[in-house]
This record gives structure tokens, sequence and C-alpha cells, in this order.
């Protein structure tokens, strides 16, 4: 399996942080886009970025930005298909994707989903952490998606699956089962950027 390409998932509304584009926010004088192209740029052979609207205020990136195909904010899984179909053009045989509101998410993220999907006919995995409730939380926008199963993925979508885990689950996805819960900490209310700042 050839190095993955990566995507950030920006395809979402905002609507907790009053709209707008919440990547652009700023944290430690950066914004979180800035910190978290500079924790996936070194793990993936090229990123691009999923985003809806008008893709020129986001050209100072000099990052593609590749927008949903499907209709009416599907959701994170819209952003991953619109992610396969540009890996597709470029010939890779993977995508990983980060969301673009998680600043902290680990460095190793790439490595460790390779290693929990190594085997499978598709590979196919999602980030993971200790959850005291319910033993294992997913990290639905944090996985590595192959993109032999585009057409799939744009079927199910197409005939309304939304939530991620109804479809890995459907393709046996894997785990990758990371040690700190702290690392996928996402700013999505004005709160959440304090708490950030904070951690940082």
């Amino acid at each position: 399996m050839s190095a993955p390409l990566g995507v950030i998932l920006a395809g979402g509304q905002a609507t907790r942080m009053g709209g707008g584009d919440k990547g652009r926010l700023m944290l430690g004088g950066r914004s979180l886009l800035d910190h978290v192209i500079a924790r996936f740029d070194p793990q993936v052979l090229g990123l691009a970025l999923n985003a809806n609207g008008d893709a020129a205020r986001f050209a100072d990136l000099g990052v593609p930005v590749i927008a949903d195909s499907i209709d009416g904010f599907a959701g994170p899984l819209a952003g991953v298909l619109a992610g396969l179909d540009w890996a597709a053009t470029r010939g890779a045989d993977t995508i990983v994707t980060a969301a673009a509101d998680t600043p902290f998410f680990p460095c190793d993220l790439v490595p460790r989903l390779r290693m929990a999907a190594e085997g499978m006919a598709h590979p196919l995995a999602l980030a993971a952490t200790p959850d005291p409730k319910r033993g294992m939380a997913r990290h639905p926008t944090f996985g590595l998606w192959p993109v032999a199963l585009r057409d799939d993925l744009r079927a199910a979508l197409t005939g309304g699956v939304r939530k991620v885990v109804q479809w890995t689950d459907q393709h046996n996805g894997q785990v990758a089962e990371f040690p700190d819960e702290a690392a996928f900490f996402n700013v999505n209310t004005p709160d959440d950027l304090i708490r950030a700042e904070a951690m940082l």
C-alpha cells in the first residue's frame, strides 16, 4: 500500500461557532487550519482541503480545494467521497482524513491507521480513544479510506446513509487506538477555543 494522500475536512457549517470558516479561527497566533496542516503534511504524500462555497477564500493555503459532490451538507462522508474522487485523479489508493477544527491530533495518525488496516482487502480504519462510558470512542472524521470503495460510498450517500460508522461497519472498518483522548479535542464553541488556548 503506497503512502496516502491527506484530506482536511472543513465542509461543515460551524453553526455552534456562529457560522463562517471555523478553521480560520486563531489559536496561539496561527489559524486552526495552519495547526492542522503543520501536523498533517509530513504524514502524507499531498494535501487537499474539502470545503464548500468559494474556493478562492483559501487560496493563501496553497492546497487544492475540493467541494462535496453530494448536495445539501451531507456530513463528513460527503467530504470523504470528495477526497476519494480527488485521490482517484491522482492515482492514489487511499486517503487519510482529519478535521479542520482539531489542532492537536497525533503526529503518528497516518502510520497507526495504516497498521490497524494492514492485511485488509480494503484498508479502512477509524481513530479511537478510551471512553469511560462506551469503552472506546471512534472519531469518524479521522480515518483511512480506500479509493476502491468510492462508488460504494457514493451509492450509500445517495441512498441516505449519513452516519460514518454505519458505512464503515458494513465494510469491516478497523479501529486504531490512541491513548490520549485530548489529542482529538475539537473546537466547536467559543468556550472550546478558550480551552484550546490553555491546552496549547
